[in-house]
């Protein structure tokens, strides 16, 4: 697996992923929120499998 999102959107990612699961946790939103797991992960790892099916890329190394 290649790096596919860059620091920006990494740190996106793992902010309102775990916004999301906070909210989750506290009942203000539904288990939906827990999807917020999804993406703590891609951001932790640097790459998302949706960026690829949608040919995307926000790393800034060259391929």
């Amino acid at each position: 697996m290649k790096c596919n999102s860059g620091t920006i959107d990494r740190a996106l990612r793992v902010v309102a992923g775990l916004a999301l699961i906070g909210l989750a946790a506290t009942g203000v939103v539904g288990v939906w929120g827990y999807i917020g797991v999804v993406l703590v992960l891609t951001g932790a790892i640097g790459f998302c499998p949706a960026y690829t099916l949608l040919g995307m890329n926000t790393c800034g190394i060259k391929k």
